[in-house]
Parts: C-alpha cells; sequence; structure tokens
C-alpha cells in the first residue's frame, strides 16, 4: 500500500514539473505541426538522459548534479544549442521544405536528448524535487525504484505526445499563416530559454572566477 501511495505522489508531482512550460514543451508543440508523433520521439530522447540520471542518483552520484561547474558547461551549451535551434525556426516558415526537414523522424529524438541535457533547469529538479522522490523509492527497494523510473518518464511520454498531437491537429486546420505565426511565437520562446541559460551561466562563471 506504502508503495501505491508513493507512486500517486511521484505522478502528481512528476506532471507538475513535466507541464511546467520549457524549451522542450516549445520544441515539441513546434515539431508537433510536422510530425503528430514528435512528442514520443522526444519523450524518447528525454529518457536517453534521464534513465541513466535516475541511476546515478541510485548509486549515490547526486553530487554531480549539485557541482556548479556541471552546471555552467551543461548551461553555455543547452543555451547555445537552444539559439542555434530557435534562429533555424524564425527562419523555417520562410521555406515549407526546411521546416519539414527539421522536424523528420530523427530530429525530435535528437532535439529530446540535447534539450534535456542542456537544460540547467532539468538537472536543478532533479538535484532538489527528484532527488527527494528517486531517494524514497530507493528506500522501499529494487522494484520500487524501477516502477518509479518508468511511471515518472511515461510522465512525459503522455504529455509530450498529447502536446504534438494537439499542434498537429491543430496544423491541419490552420492557414499556413498561423502556422507560420506558431512557429515564430515557439521559436521566440527557445530563443528567450537560450539567453536565460547562458546569462545563468554566465553569472556563475563570473562567481566562480571571482
Amino acid at each position: 500500500m506504502e508503495l501505491v501511495f508513493f507512486l500517486i505522489k511521484a505522478v502528481g508531482v512528476s506532471l507538475s514539473g513535466v507541464m511546467m512550460p520549457g524549451p522542450v514543451t516549445a520544441a515539441a508543440i513546434a515539431a508537433g505541426a510536422r510530425n503528430r508523433h514528435a512528442g514520443a520521439l522526444m519523450a524518447a530522447g528525454h529518457g536517453i538522459v534521464e534513465f541513466p540520471l535516475m541511476i546515478l542518483i541510485a548509486s549515490g552520484m547526486k553530487w554531480i548534479l549539485e557541482s556548479n561547474q556541471a552546471r555552467i558547461v551543461i548551461g553555455l551549451a543547452g543555451g547555445t544549442f537552444l539559439i542555434i535551434m530557435a534562429v533555424g525556426m524564425l527562419r523555417s516558415p520562410k521555406d515549407g521544405r526546411k521546416t519539414q526537414a527539421a522536424t523528420g523522424r530523427g530530429a525530435p529524438l535528437l532535439a529530446g536528448v540535447i534539450l534535456s541535457g542542456g537544460n540547467p533547469y532539468f538537472f536543478v529538479w532533479w538535484a532538489t524535487v527528484g532527488l527527494a522522490l528517486a531517494t524514497t523509492a530507493v528506500g522501499l527497494g529494487v522494484w520500487p525504484f524501477v516502477l518509479f523510473a518508468i511511471v515518472h518518464w511515461l510522465c512525459d511520454l503522455v504529455w509530450l505526445e498529447a502536446l504534438s498531437w494537439a499542434s498537429f491537429k491543430g496544423s491541419v486546420l490552420l492557414s499556413p499563416r498561423r502556422q507560420k505565426i506558431a512557429l515564430l511565437v515557439c521559436g521566440i520562446a527557445l530563443l528567450g530559454f537560450g539567453l536565460l541559460f547562458i546569462s545563468g551561466a554566465s553569472v556563475g562563471l563570473i562567481k566562480a572566477i571571482r
């Protein structure tokens, strides 16, 4: 019974983090306009980063998440990628073929990997809220931890797939002009997140140098 209550709590807490607007959300909506299953592919990419991370936490290597140097590198690299992605997205409405290429089968999977691994806030969540959940799961046993990992990832899968599906259905109904507007909004959002990541990493770097 304790495991059931814990998993229910894990779903509620996980969804609160998963549904928080961020670069993965914006990318899922943008890619979903051309690929209805882009969300599932992005969730798979997200899992490639997240499952090993959860195993590291369970192994007692949480100090990696608390490293200031790691956060600086992640912030700078992730922010740079987001800006590059945003620039491409802001230019893509001018050429439908480029948009199609940018949202092909392999692109959302890779985006899921990079947007997760390059998101400092993702690691902050796991260093705080996620760490508490993972620690509790480990205390319940190996299989409860495995169930927790799967349940948490399924929250990502369901939410991102729902976003891309809704975006795809909306793109079918929307005019080309409105599709372009939607892509522009997502591109601006990614650009903002990229600048935010780099700004935070830069502040951390300056403090480290001092």
